[in-house]
């Protein structure tokens, strides 16, 4: 992986947050469609976006979680076994994520963001 530590201007990453966490608490998304996409265009390699995006996302969670499950819309049960598997789950993926260059990692991410976009059109 290469050095891409570039230095993304503040405001940016602000205006990238705000829109993650909008989408985020309306829709459920926000870390993998907004995050990511919108880190690399700002300059960040594919690797560092979903990286920055994973970690940027744990308060986003803990804020929408609170506030869902204050509102009593947070189905506990299904949260807790969702969440094991996600642990799990996080972990290979980022150990299959360094094994894959930049280019392969964006062309399976933007593969994963076209199916997902035409399995929800079509349902």
């Amino acid at each position: 992986m290469a050095d891409d530590r570039t230095r993304v201007p503040p405001y940016l990453l602000a205006i990238i947050g705000t829109v993650a966490g909008v989408l985020s608490g309306l829709f459920g998304i926000g870390g993998g469609i907004v995050m990511v996409p919108a880190l690399v265009m700002v300059g960040l390699g594919q690797h560092r976006a979903q990286a920055t995006s994973l970690a940027a996302i744990v308060p986003i969670a803990i804020v929408g979680a609170a506030l869902f499950g204050r509102a009593d819309s947070v189905d506990v049960g299904a949260a807790v076994v969702l969440s094991v598997g996600s642990l799990v789950g996080a972990r290979a993926g980022a150990l299959l994520m360094h094994r894959l260059s930049e280019v392969v990692l964006a062309r399976v991410f933007a593969a994963l963001l076209i199916v997902v976009a035409v399995l929800m059109l079509v349902r």
